[in-house]
């Protein structure tokens, strides 16, 4: 391919996805990723698109939102990698809320396997992850549908979590930084996050590298809320995102950093289900609040309905 035709297909992909990294863009073009940088580079020089971390996105500052379909094609094998981590923070009994995205779905598949936990959420796809897992209880928010991401937004959403009380929240987003936060590009899915920020007492951020260095219009979760940031090896030559992570850290957010698949020969395989990681050791602390439910899918507005012991138990989710 000529360098102008990969160029022209490098424009192609970030004016359809608003942001792709290098590893994407020098897999679907074919060449290495010191090529497609210097592609990168020079469509930067000609105002046709901004570099960022790991990758390029839309001119002008702040990414805008991809849609469902193109998400679901990106950085998959880093959503796996942070997916397989996240999981490892589930315990048996526990209640959580996770919010929408590819990421969350992803997650959400590993969570089925965990017995006796309570998900609250408003995106249907970690629904319909988790509708035939044996005794895990899905709790869906109301709300109105927002057919590009499939999550319920809007007053009905919000309302509905309102009282909730859950030990942890999992949410992504389109941007990460350490001066801001987590950011969105719509504004109805930033509120909803914001109120499952609110019932959670801690808060894990799933977040891939192109996303670290990132800026978006509206702040979901400030630094300072974050618990922990789960997210995958930037590459090397990458150093404002290994500089993002560290600010990150220094902000006392716990980093943990998803590894290569440790499955080179001679090598030790790691358990089924986990990856190698890197912590930045920093304070943590991990709350577990236990609760067995069977699985069915319920509105969270209808939780002060379920009578009996059953019902003490989600009563227990609401806050106090």
């Amino acid at each position: 391919m000529f360098a102008a035709e990969r160029r022209q297909l490098i424009l192609e992909m970030v004016r359809a996805n608003g942001a792709v990294s290098l590893r994407e863009l020098a897999r679907v073009v074919q060449t290495s990723e010191v090529t497609v940088r210097r592609d990168v580079r020079a469509l930067e020089a000609e105002g046709l698109l901004d570099r960022r971390h790991g990758g390029a996105v839309l001119p002008g500052g702040f990414t805008r939102e991809s849609g469902f379909p193109q998400k679901s094609h990106l950085s998959t094998a880093e959503k796996t990698a942070i997916a397989d981590l996240a999981a490892g923070l589930v315990g048996e009994g526990e209640a959580i809320v996770v919010g929408a995205g590819t990421t969350t779905q992803e997650l959400a598949r590993r969570l089925a396997r965990v017995p006796g936990l309570t998900v609250v959420t408003n995106s249907l796809l970690v629904a319909q992850a988790l509708a035939h897992a044996n005794r895990v209880e899905v709790v869906m928010t109301g709300g109105t549908l927002r057919g590009s991401n499939y999550a319920l937004v809007g007053s009905g959403a919000e309302q509905s979590l309102q009282g909730l009380r859950v030990s942890r929240a999992f949410l992504s987003g389109s941007g990460l930084t350490a001066e801001r936060g987590l950011s969105t590009s719509n504004m109805l899915s930033a509120s909803v996050d914001r109120a499952l920020v609110h019932a959670a007492a801690e808060v894990v951020v799933l977040a891939d590298h192109t996303k670290l260095g990132s800026d978006t219009m509206f702040q979901t979760v400030p630094t300072e809320l974050i618990t922990r940031l789960v997210t995958d090896e930037p590459p090397l030559h990458d150093e404002r995102a290994a500089a993002e992570l560290q600010s990150l850290a220094d902000q006392g957010v716990e980093v943990t950093v998803a590894g290569p698949d440790a499955d080179a020969p001679g090598g030790d395989a790691p358990p089924p289900g986990s990856r190698p990681r890197r912590d930045m050791p920093l304070p943590g602390q991990r709350r577990t609040q236990n609760g067995a439910l069977g699985p069915q899918l319920r509105s969270a507005s209808a939780l002060a309905d379920v009578p009996g012991e059953r019902g003490a138990r989600v009563a227990d989710l609401r806050r106090r």
